[in-house]
């Protein structure tokens, strides 16, 4: 790690950036759990809380290429303070709130001020080249397991207390992590590339939209979304397919997400720098990874039990804790230094979107069976593994 950050105290800021997204993750794995016996004591519905999953995703979708132009413009720190602060106040705000409309407001200021991933992964993509820009991916990655494995148990250890306890815990872990922030990191982004940003616009629908279009980046942010897209919808087929074909009771399916999150905390701190040493082609990874994914989430219906479901899940999610590190890899080493962030930005953007739809139409598909929601997100996955093929190289940086 410390060969990763060579000057300006590069090790430190990693060490806050890791500290970052495990915050991140854990307010994440906190309120998801608690999400609906919280939300149903002001009335809403399934429907609805799948309205308030989405009202997150959709202003993250719309936010980040904004705070990553503006992160690109006037420097990642103040930037992702803000987007730390943001989840401090969306969190205070939904755990104090009386009325519906109030935990809507609040998953939405969330979502616009959610760009402290990549943001994160500018911070990364600035002060790394090569194999140790993509370890370096892997390390927020596998905080954000960790953090996802550790908020779901501490959720619902602090809901004993009461339920909006969590959520103002988690709301005091942003508010720690911007202070810490503060205080510790030190900006990545030189002046004379700060510059270069002053006369672009903010937020421009042709430029996320003409992305896919780049020779460069097109077909990395199409992979993006279609990840994303099956992965949230395999999330929505995990919980109903447990519950209502496996009949599990919660503490067993704790236990599962228990050793799910501790498959993604090892695949991406020791597993992916394993695979890049030995594989040496991030394309490889990540068709390899499509291939295997797509084909475990299509044999899950075919072989209903619960050892079979088990290991097709924990090979699912091993493989595709390898995406993402190695695709936001590509999508920086594929753009001009001062693009970084606005490319990150996209990339989120397209993620975001994917969790909007991939929920959306996995609740539509579960009206006929749940079962299909895994060759559904196969399906997808499939697509993205013959997609991969025509992945190339960057002869020249795309131009943001």
């Amino acid at each position: 790690m410390c060969s990763m950050f060579r000057g300006k105290k590069r090790n430190g800021s990693l060490m806050i950036l890791a500290f970052i997204m495990l915050i991140n993750a854990m307010s994440s794995g906190i309120i998801i759990p608690l999400l609906y016996p919280y939300s149903s004591k002001f009335g809403i519905n399934p429907l609805g809380l799948g309205l308030l999953f989405a009202s997150y995703a959709f202003f993250q979708f719309l936010s980040t290429p904004i705070i990553g132009r503006l992160a690109d413009r006037f420097g990642r720190k103040p930037l992702l303070l803000m987007s730390i602060f943001g989840s401090f106040l969306s969190l205070a705000l939904f755990a104090s709130a009386q009325t519906a409309f109030v935990l809507f407001l609040a998953r939405s200021l969330d979502g616009i001020t959610g760009g402290n991933i990549s943001v994160a992964q500018a911070m990364i993509a600035d002060t790394t080249e090569g194999k140790d820009r993509v370890k370096g991916f892997g390390i927020l990655g596998a905080m954000s397991g960790l953090g996802f494995l550790i908020g779901p148990a501490l959720g619902g250890f602090m809901s004993n207390i009461s339920l909006t306890a969590p959520f103002w815990f988690a709301s005091f872990l942003a508010f720690l992590a911007t202070i810490l922030g503060a205080i510790i990191l030190k900006e990545t982004l030189a002046d004379k590339t700060v510059s270069k940003q002053k006369s672009e616009p903010l937020f421009n629908f042709k430029a996320i939209a003409l992305a896919l279009l780049s020779p460069t980046i097109g077909s990395v942010l199409l992979l993006t979304f279609i990840s994303y897209f099956a992965h949230h919808a395999v999330m929505i087929a995990f919980q109903t397919y447990t519950v209502d074909e496996l009949k599990l009771n919660s503490q067993t399916i704790g236990i599962i997400f228990t050793f799910i999150g501790l498959v993604v905390v090892f695949v991406r701190s020791i597993g992916l720098q394993f695979v890049i040493d030995r594989v040496k082609s991030n394309r490889k990874i990540i068709k390899f990874s499509l291939l295997v994914s797509s084909i475990s989430m299509l044999l899950i219906p075919l072989f209903p039990s619960l050892k079979v479901f088990i290991i097709l899940i924990f090979i699912y999610v091993a493989m595709y804790s390898l995406i993402h590190p190695v695709l936001t890899s590509l999508i920086s080493k594929s753009v001009n230094e001062e693009d970084q962030g606005v490319a990150l930005g996209i990339n989120q953007s397209y993620a975001s979107l994917g969790q909007v739809l991939g929920p959306v139409s996995a609740g539509f598909i579960s009206q006929f069976s749940i079962k299909l929601i895994f060759p559904w997100a196969s399906s997808f996955l499939f697509v993205g593994f013959l997609l991969s093929y025509y992945m190339k190289g960057a002869l020249k940086k795309a131009n943001l």
